[in-house]
């Protein structure tokens, strides 16, 4: 963490806002108000938080979906124990975290991820890297979600936008591009959610291939 990194987030209001508010990541802040549009995630909801540490986001889902729902959360990276939100470490991509992900629930109402991959300050690089990651969250999405689910994920503005939609805006009734007054005004980033699921497949309880 640089110098600047630091003076920035002191002088950040949904910093300084997360930490009064018991809040993980000032990202809380973004998951509400792309919720409270769009509604993607209700009280009993079955959530799916892909590359959810440090938890913020799995934070906002435990609250809003209350003690009928159900949060199920993973991450590479350790993350501390939320009241409410199972968590498993490891990769995604990885068949016996499908597994375990499919163990906790067959189907699920919402995926979300505001997972980021590592960033090398190339932009043309990041911006590939973002569109695998959210490659794999879509794909894992469309498997697990019930007929009518959403799915919501963070990549980065670019023709990779257009890419995603083009290969899986066609499976779900609607697709939004947001971006939530608490992104930095410097970030690239940008939300999409694709909402209602067309397919109703039958989920195989095994671990999912990925193509």
């Amino acid at each position: 963490m640089t110098k600047d990194w630091i003076r920035q987030r002191k002088h950040d209001p949904y910093y300084r806002k997360a930490r009064v508010e018991g809040y993980r990541s000032r990202a809380a802040y973004k998951l509400k108000e792309i919720n409270g549009r769009l509604h993607l995630i209700r009280k009993g909801s079955r959530v799916l938080d892909i590359g959810a540490c440090p938890g913020g986001w799995s934070q906002v889902a435990n609250e809003t979906v209350g003690s009928g729902g159900k949060v199920v959360a993973v991450d590479l990276s350790p993350m501390g124990s939320l009241e409410g939100v199972e968590f498993i470490q490891g990769d995604i991509e990885d068949p016996l975290v499908q597994e375990k992900v499919l163990k906790h629930c067959i189907e699920y109402d919402v995926v979300i991820s505001d997972a980021s991959p590592r960033l090398s300050g190339n932009r043309t690089l990041d911006r590939g890297r973002s569109l695998a990651l959210s490659w794999v969250v879509l794909t894992i999405a469309a498997r697990v979600l019930r007929k009518g689910g959403s799915v919501l994920i963070k990549t980065f503005q670019g023709s990779e936008v257009e890419e995603l939609i083009e290969e899986f805006g066609g499976k779900y009734n609607s697709v939004d591009r947001i971006k939530p007054r608490s992104s930095l005004k410097r970030s690239n980033e940008i939300y999409i959610a694709f909402r209602g699921l067309k397919d109703d497949r039958q989920i195989d309880s095994g671990a999912l291939q990925l193509p």
